[in-house]
């Protein structure tokens, strides 16, 4: 599973033992740019694989979220100007669903969690340019986080990220990290 993916800015520490990951994220990291801050940041942490086509992919993850901006979950990259970011944020002194849409420009949203657990699943569906991404409640049921656009070639980069811009050792597990094909269109069961 993890055996055969690619870093892109390997983290300060990492495991692989079987379908779990474990890792350490190096100082200041994180993946930003220009709107707000007026920077560009490119160097958190991005473990892939390149894959065609529209697919799904789903991971559970669990970290040790203490500093403002630590940060897991999943990853879409096209290049260093186009991408998605979706996880679990530590921001305002709680834990929020974030996501972060980068079309030359990151634009950012967050959606706070309110029973969340230590663990947390979450998926993104590629169709076409048109990603859907979704996280597990605790009741077992699919909510929507958000419906995004991104022009995306035939071949993209899927994975995993971490990131820690405020410190250096945020600590993440991800485990069940599974690529298959789209799920329905339907967004209303």
């Amino acid at each position: 599973m993890f055996d055969d993916m690619i870093w892109l800015n390997e983290p300060l520490k990492y495991e692989i033992k079987g379908n779990n990951l474990s890792v350490q994220t190096g100082k200041s990291t994180d993946f930003w740019r220009e709107t707000f801050y007026g920077f560009i940041r490119d160097n958190g942490h991005f473990l892939y694989k390149e894959i065609k086509d529209d697919f799904t992919v789903c991971v559970t993850f669990a970290g040790e979220y203490k500093a403002l901006y630590d940060q897991a979950g999943l990853m879409i990259r096209v290049d260093e100007k186009n991408w998605i970011k979706t996880g679990v944020e530590f921001t305002d002194s709680e834990l929020h669903i974030s996501t972060v849409v980068t079309r030359d420009f990151s634009d950012w949203s967050i959606v706070s969690i309110l029973n969340c657990s230590k663990e947390i699943t979450i998926q993104l569906t590629r169709y076409g340019s048109a990603l859907r991404i979704q996280y597990l409640d605790e009741n077992g049921c699919w909510k929507l986080v958000r419906l995004a656009y991104l022009d995306i070639p035939e071949k993209c980069q899927i994975g995993i990220m971490c990131c820690s811009p405020e410190r250096e050792g945020f600590e993440v597990e991800f485990k069940d990290f599974v690529i298959s094909e789209a799920i329905s269109k339907k967004l209303h069961e």
